[in-house]
């Protein structure tokens, strides 16, 4: 069977390879994949925030993709395809000595290829939801890097009116011109009276909901430009919610989400709409071929029940790869005693912790990380921190001195990790919970409340729990020293689930010098 052969060539391949990253799942992931390719079952692979970080795991699954005597699909980001086909491919395909095809593109090619063929997420999605031919069904398909999938889901399905798509629908509607610009107008008006906050982005209310809905009722909708229109048919239903104060139910199909962002220097603004609930949209895409979903660290269960509801997967063979506890610990300072970060005396408590890290690591070489998810207090502690060390401090920069300081937000520092050097020290301000003063979160948020579901365990604590496993992976790499300063993983009953999905770990409870010394004496948990 094609799991013995890719088990045996594998391992030979492995045993050649002298100085080859090494990683104790290898054999086992490609037995998976290989079985997943023969009976057409698809398969849920967590491979743990570090493997997902270093992407050690590929060679496993590109193994199993080349021995398969049919084709092979694998959807990856540009970056991920770039190193497949440099590295990983050229490797295996040498020593396999398998001459497979291998192309990269946005469509399956139509002349019976039979290789293996590399595209990325926004392409196969885009042709997986407008039900195109880019990508015929059947052929098994392997995501990479699933963690991000239900984002890349919603990119792809989240519609908008931009500013130049007023200028469209008076040239399709020439009769109504002094109507539309009149709406615009009024829409302008009410929009620029939300006060400002630091995502720019506020839900549609129900003034708004009634702008837009004097406008559409007196506008032809066979002449309306695409985008109006898709944008009509979605707005009916959110009107009428506005409009009678009813709730609609979870199922069969919740309204969706409707927001604007805002331009406030420009005096411009963009209408949004995306799907709160994603499941029912994908749930009959995984049934076209077998696919294998490959992420790092989605769920503390093996099983991914919370994953696999949200975007509507079902009869899965789930995997869980475990870590490694001697390799992968990392060393974890938690203070007892400061503030809660919704308390006022947070920030100043905050800022003087920050310092006393930075003054005691001053004489270790290398790159200092401080993560701040607020908006508002990461410029403040970008500002405070230059003013006393120079240019060594960088807001959500890449080009940094070798004992640079980088202050960022949790988004750019996943982005740019992997350009960056492995940091001596991580410091966490608070745990990346999404924040309910994003209208986007609380509208999700609201959903869950409307449904009466557990808002904060199916959606902000499992986002969380992957967010802070993937940040802390590059400090694992090098065994460095982590400091979360948000007491409420002492303080709340949550906090037992930070401390599991943050472990392997040392836990410390002082500071002095000598932790950063190249000999540090570990207390366990």
């Amino acid at each position: 069977m094609i799991e013995a052969e890719v088990h045996l060539s594998l391992h030979n391949f492995l045993r050649s390879q002298a100085g080859f990253p090494s990683w104790p799942h290898h054999l086992t992931m490609a037995r998976l994949v290989a079985r997943t390719l023969r009976t057409g079952r698809s398969a849920l692979m967590q491979v743990g925030a570090v493997c997902g970080y270093q992407g050690r795991y590929r060679t496993s699954f590109v193994a199993s993709a080349l021995m398969w005597h049919g084709s092979v699909i694998i959807v990856a980001p540009e970056l991920v395809q770039q190193r497949l086909v440099k590295v990983e491919i050229p490797r295996l395909q040498q020593w396999l000595q398998v001459g497979k095809p291998i192309r990269t593109g946005d469509a399956f090619p139509k002349d019976g290829f039979q290789g293996l063929f590399l595209t990325s997420p926004e392409a196969w999605l885009k042709a997986q939801l407008t039900f195109t031919d880019d990508f015929p069904a059947g052929i098994p398909t392997i995501i990479d890097g699933v963690d991000d999938l239900e984002d890349w889901v919603r990119d792809q399905l989240t519609r908008e009116i931009q500013p130049h798509d007023w200028d469209q629908l008076m040239l399709a509607c020439p009769y109504q011109v002094d109507l539309i610009r009149e709406v615009r107008v009024q829409l302008t008006r009410e929009l620029f009276q939300h006060p400002a906050n630091p995502y720019e982005c506020y839900l549609i209310s129900q003034p708004e909901a009634e702008i837009l809905s004097r406008l559409y009722s007196a506008l032809d909708p066979a002449t309306l430009p695409d985008v109006w229109k898709h944008f009509a048919q979605q707005f009916k239903n959110i009107d009428e919610n506005l409009s009678t104060g009813k709730v609609p139910p979870l199922s069969p199909s919740p309204p969706p989400l409707l927001w604007v962002t805002i331009a406030r220097r420009q005096g411009l603004f963009s209408l949004h709409y995306a799907p709160i609930d994603v499941s029912k949209i994908l749930s009959p895409i995984w049934s076209r071929q077998p696919v294998v979903f490959i992420g790092s660290a989605l769920e503390p269960e093996t099983e991914a029940p919370i994953f696999k509801a949200r975007l509507g997967l079902d009869n899965l063979t789930c995997l869980k790869f475990s870590s490694d506890s001697q390799t992968e610990a990392i060393q974890l300072y938690l203070p007892h005693k400061l503030p809660l970060p919704n308390t006022p005396e947070f920030q100043s408590a905050f800022i003087h912790k920050v310092r006393t890290l930075l003054c005691l690591s001053a004489t270790a070489p290398g790159l200092i990380v401080i993560l701040v998810g607020d908006v508002p207090l990461k410029a403040q502690v970008g500002a405070i921190l230059a003013s006393e060390f120079g240019s060594r401090v960088q807001v959500e920069k890449t080009c940094l001195d070798e004992n640079g300081i980088l202050v960022s937000g949790w988004e750019f520092w996943r982005s740019h990790q992997g350009v960056l050097p492995s940091p001596k020290l991580l410091i966490i301000a608070t745990l990346p919970l999404p924040s309910l003063e994003n209208p986007l979160v609380a509208g999700r948020v609201d959903y869950y409340k409307r449904s009466h579901q557990d808002w904060f365990r199916l959606y902000l604590l499992p986002t969380a729990l992957n967010e802070l496993q993937r940040a802390i992976a590059p400090v694992r790499e090098s065994q460095g020293i982590v400091a979360l300063l948000d007491t409420r993983v002492v303080n709340r009953s949550y906090g037992t689930q930070v401390l599991a999905a943050l472990s392997p770990l040392a836990r410390i409870n002082y500071l002095d010098p000598s932790l950063f010394s190249t000999e540090v004496e570990e207390n366990s948990t």
